[in-house]
Formats: structure tokens, C-alpha cells, sequence
């Protein structure tokens, strides 16, 4: 017999993949069909249906109360533009009903009249309502009848709003320049300065600049404009500077523009910016800021103008003390002297032309900022500093200096203290009995002792004036 082939004798390989998944938990499982209540289907079976004409009539029913609804809002909003109460109860009764009810009414209502004015009076006075002060002000906020209030339909209207408000800004701006009309009329304010006298420049080239002048007024951050950058290049460049008005420009204006300039010119030409520009801004922040201190990037460009000293010493230094700064001035400058480094030379030819001014004290502040930045100095200056203490001690015969009789600051005495301690070992024995001399006439009582200490604790220089190439090169310097 052969072998019988059938379908139901064949294995299968593997199992289905359904079965591996469901033996692994795995997400596809398999759905169950769902069984249908008793009740569900007993429900479906009892269901009835409308035929046509049932739903004919309930849409005719559902039309004709639209029809009602919308007669009874035209009729509310007409009420409310008449100006009737807010608060009336509207009556929904059908207009059938309401003639029966009049006329089976119609023979009682001598009842309801009053028999005299007296029970008229308290009849009427029963149907007055009391409203509470806080309902009150709720109503009113809520229901205010104001501009932005639209009584047509009692809703706020955001056109409305918008209209009051902009009448509001119309008002107040009137106001304002009624009040800047009457404060013209009694003191006229000056003229603002001309920028184009006096400027051979062409009009375009006045115009633009003028336009940057105007950005500088308010810059902040960002880029500079391309015409302000290239100004150092200029050869003109001080007409066209003034153009732009640097009186008027912003703290972070100054400070870039220091920087560029400061950068991009030589050291003649970089004084001329600093004494037109950064000197009258300095005096100008502290002279009329209220706590009398100086902006943060003002500050920050003088530290940015001492990269080149020379520029800073001639153009700002100098003119401030010839110029009569005060103490505070003369502090708040020496800070920046005291917080970058200045070339040695620099230093010295400074600190020599300081020693021969008259005295101050705030020339003495920048003399003692100078002692303390411990440079190696020539033997020139070191001799002029112990002639600027000994002229201070008082004169025995017979004729007295002004200088003798002015009583000393203490930052005087800080300044023979400093030049002490770093260069009591190259003066020579001489002028180490003078200035100890000094000290005991015109010694301060604190500060005298520690002087004399250090004095007596160095030791003397050999020749009496030693001046090398550096004091040589020193007055070439500035």
C-alpha cells in the first residue's frame, strides 16, 4: 500500500509565533471575544422606533419654541436700550393664557384696591427692597455703566476700551505740554550749541557724524558704527570729534572711545583726547554725582588711558593738579595710578615735575602713591624728594618759609614715611641728618617715631650726587 498523504499527518517546525509571545508575556496578546449581556440584548430588543410622522411633529414643536426664544431676546434687548431695570422678571407665558387669567380676574380686582391712601402707602412700602453697601459695589463693579460699557447688550466691548484708554493718553500728553508751555513762558531755556560753526567739513560728512553723535548718547553694548572706528584715522580727526559732541556721551561710549583712541594714536596724539575728552568727564561724574563718586567705565577708562603714561601724565595728571583738584579728585585718580604699572622713567619724570609744584595736599596724595610703587629711581630724583621734606623744617635764622609754618596733613607725613622705608639706603649721610632734623621739628607723633627708625636703619651712598644715563634719558621721557 502506498502512504496516505494528508495534511493532518504533516508536524509542524515550530510554533506559532502568537503562542511563543503569549507563553512570554510578551505585548500582543490575544482578544477575547466579548460576550453580550442578557440585559443588553433584552434592552435592544424592547427598543422602539419613531416612525415619520411622530418626528414630523416634534420638529415642528422644537421650531416653533426657537421662534418663541428669539421673539423673547428681541424683546429683552429693546426693553434694555429704553432704559428699563436690569433686574425685571421676564413672563413666559403663552399670551392664551395670560387673557384667561386677566379675565377670570377681571370681576376681583376692586378687591385688591386699596380703600384709602393710607393702605396704599404701606402697600407700596412692602415692596421696597433694601441692597446691602457691599452688594452694591459688587453691582457696580461688575455692571459699571462707563465708557467701555455696552448697554446694548450688557457685555464689555475691547474697541471701547481701547478708545478710553487712548483719549486717556491724549489727555495726559495735552496736559504735560500745557505745563511745558507754561515753564517755557517763564524762564526760556539756552540754545544748544551750534556743532557746525567753526568746521570745515562737508555738510554730508557733518550730517553723518551728527547721526553718530546721537548713537553715543544712548550706546550701550553691541558694535560700534563703522563711521566711529575709523575716526583715529583721520587726520582731522578733532573737527570731526567735536562734531559728535563727547560731553554728551554715555559712560560705556567713553570707555570705547579711550580705549580706540588710546590704542590707535601716538602718545601727542592721545593726550589731546584725554585732556579734551576724559579730563572734563572725570571732574564733571564727580562733581555733580550725588554721593560725589566716579562711574564704574569712566574709571575704567582712565585705567585704559594709562597703556600709553605719557598721554595720561601731560593730558590728565598735570592739568589736574595746575587746575586745583581736591583731595577726593586727587584719591580716586592715584587708585588707578596705584592699580597699574608705569614704566620706571615714566614714574621718575613724574614724580619730579610733582616735587616742584607748590604744595598741596592733593599733590601730596599722588607723591605718596608714586613713593610706594617702590621703583628703582635715579639718584637726580631721590635728591629732589629729600629737598622737598627738608624745605618744611623750620628755618633758625631769623627769616621763616611759608611752608615752615603751614601745619602738615597726615598724608604728608604717609609720604616721608614711604620715601624712608624704600630709599633711606641711597641718600647720603647729610641729608640723613636733615631729614632726621626735619623730623624732629615737624615730626608727627605717631608717624614720627617709625621715620626716624627707618632712617637710622639705613646706610649711606657713597658720592653725593650720582646721575647716571637713567637721569639723563628721565627728561627726555615726558
Amino acid at each position: 500500500m502506498g502512504k496516505v498523504m494528508g495534511g493532518s499527518g504533516r508536524k509542524q517546525r515550530h510554533d506559532p509565533l502568537l503562542n511563543d509571545l503569549d507563553s512570554q508575556h510578551g505585548k500582543l496578546k490575544r482578544q477575547g471575544k466579548k460576550k453580550i449581556d442578557a440585559k443588553d440584548q433584552k434592552g435592544h430588543e424592547d427598543e422602539e422606533f419613531v416612525d415619520a410622522q411622530q418626528s414630523r411633529k416634534i420638529l415642528q414643536l422644537a421650531r416653533e419654541q426657537q421662534e418663541e426664544l428669539e421673539e423673547e431676546d428681541e424683546q429683552s434687548l429693546q426693553t434694555s436700550s429704553q432704559g428699563i431695570n436690569r433686574f425685571c422678571v421676564a413672563n413666559y407665558a403663552d399670551e392664551d393664557d395670560v387673557a384667561e387669567e386677566e379675565e377670570a380676574q377681571g370681576n376681583n380686582i376692586s378687591d385688591f384696591e386699596p380703600e384709602d391712601e393710607d393702605d396704599f402707602e404701606g402697600y407700596e412700602e412692602e415692596e421696597v427692597v433694601e441692597i446691602d453697601e457691599e452688594d452694591a459695589e459688587m453691582f457696580d463693579q461688575y455692571f459699571k455703566t462707563s465708557a467701555d460699557f455696552n448697554s446694548a447688550n450688557g457685555s464689555y466691548n475691547l474697541a471701547d476700551k481701547i478708545m478710553a484708554s487712548i483719549r486717556e493718553k491724549e489727555m495726559e500728553l495735552q496736559y504735560n505740554e500745557e505745563e511745558a508751555g507754561d515753564a517755557s513762558a517763564v524762564a526760556e531755556p539756552a540754545a544748544p550749541v551750534d556743532r557746525t560753526e567753526g568746521v570745515a567739513l562737508p555738510p554730508k560728512v557733518i550730517q553723518a557724524y551728527l547721526a553718530v553723535g546721537t548713537i553715543m548718547q544712548t550706546w550701550r553694548h553691541g558694535k560700534l558704527p563703522k563711521l566711529f572706528k575709523v575716526l583715529p584715522s583721520l587726520n582731522n580727526w578733532q573737527d570731526v570729534l567735536y562734531v559728535t559732541n563727547p560731553e554728551e556721551w554715555s559712560p560705556h561710549a567713553i570707555y570705547e572711545g579711550t580705549k580706540l583712541f588710546v590704542s590707535n594714536l601716538s602718545s601727542k596724539e592721545a593726550q589731546k583726547f584725554v585732556i579734551a575728552v576724559l579730563l572734563p568727564r572725570f571732574r564733571e561724574e564727580i562733581e555733580f554725582n550725588e554721593d560725589h563718586n566716579l562711574n564704574y567705565h569712566v574709571y575704567r577708562a582712565l585705567k585704559k588711558s594709562l597703556y600709553k603714561p605719557a598721554a595720561f601724565f601731560k593730558g590728565f595728571l598735570f592739568p589736574l593738579v595746575e587746575s586745583g583738584c581736591n583731595v577726593r579728585e586727587a584719591t580716586i585718580a592715584a587708585s588707578v595710578l596705584s592699580k597699574v604699572s608705569v614704566p620706571a622713567l615714566h614714574s621718575a619724570a613724574a614724580l619730579s615735575y610733582l616735587l616742584r609744584l607748590p604744595f598741596s595736599p592733593a599733590t601730596t596724595v599722588f607723591i605718596k602713591i608714586l613713593l610706594e610703587k617702590k621703583y628703582a629711581l635715579p639718584y637726580q630724583t631721590v635728591d629732589e624728594c629729600v629737598f622737598y621734606f627738608m624745605r618744611f623744617r623750620e628755618v633758625t635764622d631769623g627769616s621763616t618759609g611759608q611752608d615752615a609754618v603751614r601745619v602738615l596733613p597726615v598724608v604728608w607725613h604717609k609720604a616721608f614715611l614711604a620715601f624712608a622705608q624704600r630709599y633711606k639706603n641711597d641718600i647720603t649721610q647729610d641729608q640723613r641728618d636733615f631729614l632726621l632734623e626735619t623730623v624732629r621739628q615737624r615730626g608727627h607723633k605717631e608717624i614720627g617715631p617709625e621715620i626716624r627708625r627707618e632712617l637710622l636703619a639705613g646706610d649711606s651712598r657713597e658720592f653725593v650726587s650720582d646721575v647716571g644715563n637713567k637721569a639723563d634719558l628721565m627728561f627726555d621721557v615726558l
